[in-house]
């Protein structure tokens, strides 16, 4: 029997070094990538670093890395401009360090931005910059992005530190606005995973700070929010879940809202459950501080019934909201019976502005 197998178990043990050999060379060689055509053999090792270089107009920068792969950012990207659908950057791994160190990755914002963002005018690549890993990323620094600046959909658990999104420079109108601030539609980070924390980061844009639009175990932590709609869950269309989110030790300052839940008025089968708010600061709201609505594209319309809320609180910690005299400091909209659970609004203080509760029950603790 044993001569038979022979070739068998040389075949096997070939194998096995050529893999042996193939991880070995791997964990040893540094992939240096200063354009789109060292990107293919870069990959094959588990340190790649990025130096400066433009990314041509329309192309995407793919990184489809090995399990394990360190990245380090050792200078600037910018991107060509084009309009098309992007996203400018595509991430993909598991167990992956990505070290930003502050580099800039610029997206050539003023070349898209017409007050518009993804609801009209030229085709602008969004998201700006895709990530699809587990691991960590940390110290990643956008600008001007044509719209959405980072889609996120981590296949395992990620945290994301000290990240940078400054698209103030849409702040102002330009020619193809029409008065209004050129950049639009800008969320910072769109959530669609689990297992996720996202701290110690800074935001100045034009719409949401933070949009949550399903998974369960997300934290949002010691980030600031300048401009924009704040901190977001939803929209919540039909037969989406969330679940598990905490935000906390927050800043928002000058922004349309600052916490916000919001589901599709004529959605069913979603649900909104366990939200945490603990110790954020709010200030300078200016349509809302809170704003919870179930009416949704309207802020304060009809209310569906569809989705569930359930278990929104706001402690322990002390969160604060200083809202315009003519803003409403906090605004629920619930439709009959479809928020429940236990809302225990203690730790909220308001100042300045309004307040509207609708079929509110279920809060308990909270005092204008």
């Amino acid at each position: 029997m044993w001569p038979a197998m022979l070739p068998l178990i040389l075949a096997f043990l070939s194998s096995f070094s050529f893999v042996t050999a193939a991880t070995s060379t791997a964990r040893r060689c540094v992939g240096t990538i200063t354009s789109l055509s060292d990107v293919s053999s870069a990959v094959k090792c588990m340190t790649v670093n990025i130096e400066s270089f433009t990314v041509p107009a329309g192309k995407t920068f793919k990184l489809n890395l090995l399990d394990g792969t360190t990245v380090n950012v050792l200078g600037g990207i910018q991107f060509g401009n084009l309009s098309w659908a992007g996203p400018l950057f595509l991430v993909k791994g598991n167990d992956i360090t990505f070290n930003g160190n502050n580099y800039y990755w610029d997206g050539g914002g003023p070349f898209y931005w017409d007050g518009q963002g993804t609801n009209g005018g030229q085709t602008k690549p969004h998201p700006m910059m895709q990530i699809e890993i587990s691991g960590t990323l940390n110290d990643i620094y956008v600008v001007n992005a044509p719209a959405q600046s980072f889609g996120i959909s981590n296949p395992g658990p990620l945290t994301i530190s000290g990240a940078t999104v400054d698209d103030s420079m849409g702040n102002s109108p330009n020619s193809q606005s029409n008065g209004l601030p050129a950049g639009h539609n800008t969320d910072a980070f769109d959530v669609s995973s689990s297992d996720l924390i996202i701290q110690n980061s800074n935001v100045v844009n034009q719409d949401d700070c933070l949009a949550i639009n399903k998974g369960s175990n997300i934290t949002f932590a010691d980030n600031y929010c300048n401009g924009g709609h704040g901190i977001s869950i939803g929209s919540i269309s039909s037969n989406v879940v969330v679940s598990d989110v905490t935000i906390s030790g927050n800043t928002v300052v000058n922004s349309s809202y600052a916490f916000r839940i919001k589901t599709d008025k004529s959605a069913t089968g979603g649900s909104v459950s366990n939200v945490t708010y603990i110790a954020n600061t709010a200030t300078n709201c200016i349509q809302y501080g809170v704003l919870i609505t179930q009416s949704y594209p309207d802020d304060m319309g009809t209310p569906g019934t569809g989705v569930t809320i359930s278990d929104v609180n706001f402690n322990p910690g002390t969160t604060s909201v200083v809202a315009d005299s003519n803003a409403y400091a906090v605004a629920v909209n619930c439709g009959s019976g479809s928020c429940k659970g236990n809302w225990i609004w203690s730790d909220l203080e308001t100042s300045g502005g309004k307040i509207s509760v609708s079929n509110g029950d279920a809060i308990t603790g909270f005092s204008s």
